[in-house]
């Protein structure tokens, strides 16, 4: 195989790859990247598995056929590149050329026939979402995803159509079993894809989607059986989806608020932030306290000392007391884009809910904790 092809475009499709490429694995040929040369374009695969990356790229092909090259070694050469040409040719004994026509690299690389098959599953019901929307139900519910090993049914966003007088929406939600996030977005064509049970998309394979969405425009997206595949241009993403059983998490949003504040975001972001300066792994728990007009945070770690802040409210209602991780409120507020925003609460030992304006159709729900 030899092809000739521009750097920069070669460039962005490796870029997309890295992070999907395995660099410690016992089979060393997910670290690479294959390369499928044939009339007047190469295809480019990675995958680690679990999510398959694929992307086919005009290209001068000299000689067809297929190689295997290390992706992260082949990202830091095009990094450190200036050239507008890339010359990638294949040498005898499973070793390859890389050329800018100034700098050359002989790299040795593993047989293509070893680099697993890519199947694309076939018809596919899609629709098309802005980027922009993608990325932003994406941002309001990664973070919530569990980190915990032993939490494997909630390692993923959930991901359902649901309609809402006689609008069609698609929902996103995630949750570590201490807050939750969830997100309504109206799509059209929704009722196309095959999502009545829902879909649990593992936080790698979003982390990926994320990217797709990152980079504007719109993305196609398409659930069958066990996979939910993606394409944005000649790009294209078949993420496997966990087969685990999301909790009921309508169970834990209260229908109503028996108390209701409003405050700025950035106000009540910035104390959230000088509430976590003293925390630690075993005091990190905010306290806020409502009463006359007045939400006072107070954050005390034994070991170091006490912060604590006041911030002036609407409310003149009965005193209440909750504690709660000062992170997760930081999480919500960092993903909204409302300048103000609504806190509500039942009692202290029920969720606070959190609200914005222009975040429509979000809620960001942490639970108390002792303090």
């Amino acid at each position: 195989m030899e092809i000739k092809i521009a750097r920069n475009e070669l460039l962005k499709s490796v870029s997309r790859a890295q992070s999907i490429i395995e660099r410690r694995s016992s089979m060393p040929v997910l670290s690479t990247i294959l390369f499928d040369a044939s009339g007047s374009s190469v295809r480019l695969s990675a995958t680690d598995l679990e999510l398959g990356f694929q992307e086919t790229l005009s290209a001068t092909v000299v000689k067809e056929g297929s190689i295997t090259v290390s992706g992260r070694k082949l990202f830091e050469i095009l990094k450190e590149s200036n050239a507008d040409t890339f010359i990638i040719r294949e040498r005898e004994n499973n070793w390859i050329r890389l050329s800018d026509g100034i700098a050359r690299f002989d790299l040795a690389c593993i047989p293509a026939d070893e680099f697993p098959l890519f199947i694309e599953p076939e018809n596919v019901p899609m629709v098309q979402i802005e980027g922009d929307i993608l990325a932003d139900m994406i941002n309001k519910t990664i973070y919530a995803i569990t980190i915990e090993e032993a939490g494997y049914k909630l390692s993923g966003v959930f991901t359902e159509k649901i309609s809402v007088d006689g609008r069609h929406f698609l929902r996103m939600v995630a949750t570590d079993g201490h807050r939750l996030s969830m997100v309504d977005k109206p799509v059209p064509r929704i009722e196309r894809l095959d999502l009545e049970r829902g879909a649990m998309i593992p936080k790698k394979g979003m982390s990926e989607l994320n990217r797709f969405a990152s980079e504007g425009g719109p993305v196609e997206i398409g659930f069958k059986e066990k996979d939910c595949v993606a394409r944005k241009e000649n790009a294209l993403l078949v993420m496997r989806l966990l087969e685990a059983k999301f909790p009921d998490y309508q169970a834990v949003i209260p229908e109503d608020a028996a108390i209701s504040v409003r405050l700025k975001r950035f106000s009540l972001l910035d104390a959230m932030r000088k509430m976590m300066i003293l925390s630690n792994e075993r005091y990190r728990a905010v306290k806020i306290t409502l009463e006359n007009n007045v939400m006072d945070l107070v954050s005390a770690n034994p070991d170091l000392g006490e912060a604590q802040e006041k911030m002036d409210i609407d409310y003149s209602g009965k005193r209440i007391e909750a504690g709660f991780n000062p992170r997760y409120f930081i999480d919500v507020l960092q993903s909204m884009q409302s300048d103000e925003i609504q806190m509500e609460f039942l009692d202290n030992s029920r969720p606070c809910v959190i609200k914005g304006d222009e975040d429509e159709g979000f809620i960001g729900l942490i639970m108390p904790m002792r303090v």
